[in-house]
């Protein structure tokens, strides 16, 4: 449905798939950085060398243009090669969360019809046990070992203290590892054409959509591409070889591969890759590796102002400080600021607001202005309404209603779901299709947008979108609960926690014990960030006229707590 690249554009998006814009990149700085992990740098020119072995490879293991096949790594070279090898031959990427529980990822799998999954050593019993459950079990498991891609003192040391927990497994043809995975490639001796074709699905980001059911956003290359001349033009810097961005937020994540991962691939500079963050290692690595670009969630700010680490700190070396995926509070960005001009940084943090269904931000602060509350100005060639929410219908400026936008980073659809897509994408009188956001907002009358509210109910924790419908249903499987409502309460470091209250079947007593059985239950079903931190039993919950649970009242009774 999404026939946005047609439209007359002011930047010049490149006209090549997401393999092609790196190529590129590699073709100008051969011997540029790409990526540093954990010390070890890999050019362009390898990591070009390294993209292409892995295509070679997938080809001999029988993935062709169109197939899916499943990332669910954290953010680690391996997964940085397989994301553009399947580019390459025209495959197309699923990319999930490593911690998602078992019956998660065989929900992906089934979705996405795919044929192949990288994983990591670590996960990869519970990837075989969600093989195991999905309609295509032959389902070829692609097992990668972070030590392989270290430093060699670093490969002992990491094997010394995390690689004899490491689970053995099968080198089968179902099952095969990294290492000998890419030995495949010596069977092919060419690759496929490489074919642009911008209104087909490049990568699957999954979220929520409008009923809390995981849906795939299919996102195409001229998506991720045109991110990237986006970004590039509102960094307020040129992108240089060895510009190093610190790539901390995760692949699966629209602003982590989006922004952390191609935009910085796309224009040549450096992404330092972090696959895991703790608040200590997060702060030493600003203070070591020196970043010109960092990005993260509010409570990864908030972590670094609390951080002995970078008291005495020179942050001269940042250009940019961007943070997105959940409401930036006024304070902390003053906080923050402080925080920076101390440390002899010469720039402010700044907010962008977006959606997976347009890989991530759309709207960013400007570089040196900033209107208190206000998520800034929309990227070049996105265009912005408040309207009356679920109509075309225009609001005065200053008038609170639903937020549309349009522009080429627009998804194409949700995989499998075209009644959804249809309810999300429409198109206007002026032939545009715009995306209906379900957030509520406001403009000015200089075009500086507002976010007020999100219309649908959602709860954001730690940047992760969390549907509370979702986590209900895994709540109401376990035996012994009769109904269950999920909420989002504040918290100093997630900004929100989350909260279950249970009414128990008749019969069943409240008890410590009882939490802990229900906390196993949904470690089963649902990601670890997703699970309930709180669990309330109560004798019966608040109702709607209609009968439905009243959650609105549940949320005020919270939020008195915290007052």
């Amino acid at each position: 449905m999404n026939d946005q690249e047609t439209l007359p554009r002011v930047l010049p998006y490149p006209e090549t798939t997401m393999y092609g814009a790196v190529a590129e990149s590699a073709r100008r700085y051969p011997d540029a950085p790409a990526y540093d992990f954990m010390g070890k740098t890999t050019t362009y020119r390898q990591l070009i060398e390294k993209i292409d072995q892995a295509a070679k490879a997938l080809v001999a293991s029988g993935i062709r243009r169109g197939d899916a096949v499943t990332i669910c790594m954290p953010n680690a070279p391996q997964a940085i090669i397989l994301l553009y090898a399947i580019n390459r031959i025209g495959a197309v990427a699923s990319m999930i969360h490593p911690m998602s529980s078992q019956k998660e990822i065989t929900f992906y799998l089934n979705d996405s019809d795919s044929r192949m999954i990288l994983t990591l050593d670590l996960f990869y019993e519970k990837v075989v046990h969600a093989r195991a459950e999905a309609r295509r079990r032959n389902t070829v498991i692609l097992t990668a070992r972070l030590q392989s891609e270290l430093q060699k003192h670093k490969a002992l040391a990491f094997y010394l203290k995390k690689g004899r927990e490491v689970s053995k497994f099968p080198n089968a043809p179902d099952s095969i590892l990294w290492t000998d995975f890419l030995k495949k490639a010596e069977e092919v001796s060419v690759l496929p054409e490489m074919i642009y074709d911008p209104t087909k699905a490049s990568v699957l980001l999954y979220s929520g959509g409008t009923s809390g059911t995981p849906k795939g956003i299919m996102l195409s290359d001229f998506n991720f591409n045109a991110l990237g001349m986006q970004i590039r033009e509102v960094a307020g810097v040129d992108f240089v070889p060895g510009l190093k961005f610190l790539s901390v937020m995760p692949l699966f994540h629209g602003f982590g591969l989006g922004i952390g991962i191609h935009t910085i691939l796309e224009n040549g500079a450096e992404c330092v890759l972090v696959p895991q963050f703790t608040n200590d290692s997060y702060a030493k690595l600003v203070v070591k590796r020196r970043p010109n670009f960092i990005a993260g969630v509010p409570t990864i700010y908030d972590s670094l102002l609390k951080s002995d680490r970078l008291k005495h700190a020179d942050l001269s070396c940042l250009d940019g400080v961007y943070c997105g995926g959940d409401t930036l509070p006024t304070d902390l960005k003053h906080r923050f600021d402080a925080f920076l001009k101390e440390h002899n940084g010469k720039v402010q943090i700044r907010e962008g607001y977006g959606l997976t269904e347009c890989v991530t931000a759309s709207c960013l602060t400007p570089v040196d202005t900033y209107k208190e509350g206000s998520i800034g100005l929309p990227l070049r060639d996105m265009e912005y309404r408040i309207v009356e929410p679920g109509t075309f219908r225009d609001l005065p400026a200053g008038e609170m209603g639903e937020i549309i936008l349009t522009g080429p980073t627009l998804m194409l659809g949700y995989l499998n779901h075209p009644e959804e897509t249809a309810q999300t994408l429409k198109r206007g009188a002026d032939g545009k299709i715009w995306l209906f956001t379900g957030d509520l907002g406001t403009m000015d009358e200089e075009g500086y947008v507002y976010f007020c509210q999100r219309q649908k109910r959602m709860i954001i924790t730690s940047g992760y979108n969390v549907y509370p419908s979702q986590v209900e249903n895994v709540l109401d499987s376990f035996p012994d609960i009769d109904y269950s409502c999920v909420i989002g309460v504040p918290d100093d470091h997630k900004m929100q926690r989350i909260r279950a209250y249970v009414v128990l079947k008749d019969g069943v007593r409240p008890s410590e014990k009882e939490k802990e059985r229900i906390i196993e239950h949904c470690k089963l079903y649902l990601a670890g960030y997703a699970k309930p931190k709180e669990i309330i039993f109560r004798d019966e919950l608040p109702r709607t006229l209609v009968g439905k649970v009243a959650f609105h009242v549940l949320e005020e009774e919270a939020m008195e707590e915290f007052r």
